[in-house]
Parts: C-alpha cells; sequence; structure tokens
C-alpha cells in the first residue's frame, strides 16, 4: 500500500493546541500495551495529543476500531484471520495478510498495516527439564506422553476456532485430565511450578527462556501465521473545535509516517526482550519503550 493511499486515513481531532488527536487502543496484555504505547510515544513526540484506551478485553479493541472511539490498535494477522473473520487457519503469511487486508477493507472499512518484523504465534510449551529428559522437539513427539500430563491453556485459546478444539484434533492430543482453563500469566506459572506440564503461550513472552520453558515446534503447521500489524481506522469525518478538518489532516499525516517507519522494525528478539522487561525485570512500560525507542533513533 502506497503513501497516497493512506492518506485516505481519517482520525478524531479536538485539540487546538496539539498538532491533532489520535486515539490509541490495545488489548489487555503486555505486548499488546507495548505496541501501542510504541505508536503514542512516536506520536506525542510529533507534539500530537494521544489518548491512550489500553487493556481492553478479548474482542473489545476490535469493536471500539469499528465503532470509532478508537482510531488503532495492534493486531496478528492469524488473529484476524480467524478470530475475527472465522476462517479455517491456513499457513501462507501472505496469503493470510492479503486476505485479511481486503476483508478489513471492504467488511470494516480498515486499513492494515505493514507487517512490524515480528511473529507471535501460540507457542506449545514445556518444561525444559522435561524436553531434554524426553528429547522432545516437535508437538508430535509429546503426543505419546500427553496421557500422563495435565495441561493449562488460557481462555483464548480454549474458545478460539484456531485454538484448543481444532489444535487437539489435528495432533490427536488426549491428556489425563480436561485441560485446565485459566489466565495466560498463569499458565506459565502452573508449568514453571509442575502444576501443569504443557501450555499454550506466546512465542515472543520473554518468560520463556527466564522460566527454563522449550517451545515444541508445529510440525503439521497447524497455526496460521500471525505477524504483527497495526489495524487503522479510516474514512471518518470528524471535525477539530474550528468545525474544520485541518487538524484531523495533520494527525494523520504523523501517524502516516510512524506507521510506516515501523514496518519491519521490530524483530522477534527484541520484541521478547520488551516483554521480559515488563513481564521479567517488572520495568515500568513507558520506560521500557521511551530508551528502546531512543536506542533505536526513532526519538530523542
Amino acid at each position: 500500500m502506497g503513501y497516497a493511499a493512506w492518506r485516505g486515513l481519517k482520525a478524531r481531532s479536538s485539540s487546538s493546541t496539539s498538532h491533532g488527536h489520535i486515539a490509541v487502543g490495545s488489548k489487555d496484555f503486555t505486548e499488546s500495551v507495548l505496541l501501542a504505547e510504541i505508536v503514542a510515544q512516536m506520536l506525542e513526540a510529533q507534539n500530537i495529543e494521544v489518548e491512550r484506551r489500553f487493556d481492553l478485553a478479548g474482542n473489545l479493541s476490535h469493536s471500539a476500531l469499528v465503532s470509532g472511539q478508537i482510531d488503532l490498535y495492534p493486531e496478528y494477522t492469524g488473529t484476524a484471520f480467524a478470530a475475527i473473520l472465522h476462517h479455517q487457519p491456513i499457513s501462507d503469511p501472505k496469503a493470510v495478510y492479503d486476505q485479511v487486508q481486503r476483508e478489513y477493507s471492504s467488511q470494516f472499512n480498515l486499513w492494515v498495516s505493514p507487517p512490524l518484523g515480528f511473529e507471535n504465534t501460540f507457542a506449545i510449551l514445556v518444561r525444559g527439564e522435561d524436553a531434554r529428559r524426553l528429547n522432545l522437539k516437535t508437538i508430535s513427539d509429546a503426543v505419546r506422553y500427553a496421557p500422563q500430563w495435565r495441561a493449562g491453556f488460557g481462555q483464548d485459546f480454549m474458545s478460539r476456532n484456531d485454538g484448543y478444539p481444532g489444535f487437539s484434533g489435528a495432533y490427536g492430543l488426549r491428556f489425563a485430565a480436561a485441560p485446565s482453563e485459566m489466565a495466560l500469566d498463569l499458565t506459565y506459572k502452573a508449568l514453571a511450578s509442575n502444576k501443569v506440564d504443557l501450555i499454550a503461550g506466546n512465542s515472543t513472552d520473554g518468560r520463556i527462556a527466564a522460566l527454563d520453558l522449550v517451545q515444541l515446534d508445529d510440525d503439521k503447521h497447524y497455526f496460521p501465521p500471525y505477524e504483527a500489524v497495526f489495524m487503522i481506522r479510516r474514512g471518518v469525518k470528524a471535525q477539530g473545535p474550528s468545525g474544520r478538518d485541518d487538524d484531523r489532516e495533520r494527525a494523520m499525516r504523523p501517524l502516516v509516517a510512524v506507521i510506516f517507519r515501523l514496518g519491519g522494525a521490530i524483530s522477534t528478539d527484541e520484541m521478547r526482550k520488551l516483554n521480559y522487561e515488563v513481564d521479567g525485570a517488572k520495568h515500568d512500560k513507558k520506560v521500557v519503550v521511551h530508551e528502546w525507542l531512543v536506542k533505536k533513533g526513532f526519538i530523542n
């Protein structure tokens, strides 16, 4: 998508003292908040007034975007493809991205940003000691041990059509008891403390290395690609206090520049480190983002 097309994006504007107003949303987990905060700080560095509407659970971020309560939020192509558009998972990243882009435009009047440079897929995790002892490399390797194991999964994984029902069927997984459903953060703690033996985490989570967990390879290629992108609304007529559209246009130009600058700019390793700084080292999200942006040369 070229720059000219992106100038069709519209956002609300309500500030006469700033150069515009953008409402940035996020989902309710660390990585989503970090990505939203990156955009927020880059916009604020250009004197754009930013309204943060973070920690929106489930699909509330999508609903807020479609209804005009926010102007953009971070999303994953596979999530959009399966959870929002309700397609059966496929494994071709370009095909998924192109179809999401087309259908988000036609159904919701939304733009999909260029990929940010990393993928955050479901990570099927076991303890490192178990992986080494049993020589576990792939999910298929774990199938023979699953009948003696306990599993714990987050609500999202249990309920989505690209989650547990299809996943367990694809691999023929059977556990000692029905999987325990718990908050995603608690699944990591439960695995590390031997309360469960297998979980579905996030592949960019810094706790994977910190807790000596091992991600099993999805050897059947069940999970679709989950490239990180931003979903951005367009075609919204919103005027500033003066009754003119000038502030809106001024706000959109920096947003377009920020979105293109972030295209391909965040590696998987960088995202894991950012997540760990917050979840593992317990540093403040805004400070972590600011330091990363300065290091990358995105802000002064």
